[in-house]
């Protein structure tokens, strides 16, 4: 087995075993109960083999859960001491972060609970807002730093994690079966809303835009109570939500790219400081540029 174990994917995996509960590890580690199973199965895809066995609603560990639970514990530890020691508890002040808000409610706990603890004296100012206005915020000196999407259209940035972009439906309900697909998506300027249209469009499968939202929120409502069909990354897949593939005809989507951009107005030390942690918190590219030696 070559490369590397992803570290967030150790982190869920000592919660689920200490909780004895995808769902509420998926509380401890701030991710939906879809992603945390999508994160089991690629870790043991990695191992390629089970760590897990279901007893009733509850999750055991199989024997080879047990032996990697004791390593998971010391490499997530190990994670946290190494940030503590490279940390500078004397910074103080105010950093502003601009995240969209289709990743607020993902990442902004892990981020801000972490970074708090490592720079307790300083203030962290968070601006929701799609990738395309945080751009004008930048210009603007209004954030030091943003957290951006699809940054393949943008300016030069630091492009430190990759999801697969998902159609999804709601579990319940059968939209994804109308002849002329009614969709939810973001606004005319989100590039995800121009990649499903495009998609749809290759393959000329009828569709209408029914709801139009700058909020993943929203998108999520409409999607959930069945009236719409949307497109989610990885990790915004909620609970109640399907997964839609060629065999519902749908075509399949790409990947989209997260990154970092800097305020290029001035250097800042907490600017650099928050983007570290982001980095280390975040980043799902390293196991990938590993693998690939």
């Amino acid at each position: 087995m070559a490369g590397l174990m992803d570290i967030d994917q150790l982190r869920t995996f000592v919660a689920i075993a200490e909780s004895g509960s995808f769902t509420k590890a998926a509380d401890i580690v701030h991710k939906t109960q879809s992603a945390v199973s999508m994160q089991m199965r690629k870790l043991e895809e990695r191992l390629g083999r089970p760590i897990f066995v279901r007893d009733g609603r509850a999750s055991k560990l199989t024997e080879d859960g047990e032996r990697l639970l004791d390593y998971a514990r010391k490499i997530v530890k190990l994670n946290v001491d190494a940030m503590a020691a490279f940390s500078d508890p004397k910074l103080s002040g105010r950093v502003r972060l601009g995240v969209p808000d289709d990743y607020a409610d993902r990442y902004l706990p892990e981020i801000m609970a972490r970074f708090s603890l490592a720079y307790p004296a300083v203030e962290l100012t968070v601006t929701c807002a799609q990738s395309t206005d945080l751009l004008t915020h930048i210009d603007a000196n209004d954030i030091d730093l943003a957290i951006v999407t699809n940054c393949e259209t943008m300016r030069p940035n630091e492009i430190f994690r990759r999801e697969q972009l998902y159609w999804v439906g709601s579990n319940r309900h059968v939209a994804h079966e109308e002849e002329r697909l009614p969709l939810a998506l973001g606004r005319p300027t989100c590039a995800w809303r121009r990649t499903a249209i495009d998609a749809l469009d290759s393959i000329g499968r009828p569709y209408r835009v029914l709801y139009s939202s700058g909020n993943s929120g929203a998108i999520a409502a409409a999607v959930l109570s069945g009236l719409a069909i949307s497109v989610f990354p990885e990790s915004g897949i909620r609970m109640g939500m399907r997964l839609l593939s060629s065999a519902d005809r749908f075509p399949e989507l790409p990947s989209c790219e997260i990154g970092l951009l800097r305020n290029p107005h001035e250097v800042s030390p907490l600017a650099d400081a928050l983007a570290e942690h982001i980095i280390l918190s975040l980043d799902n590219l390293s196991e990938a540029r590993v693998a690939a030696q």
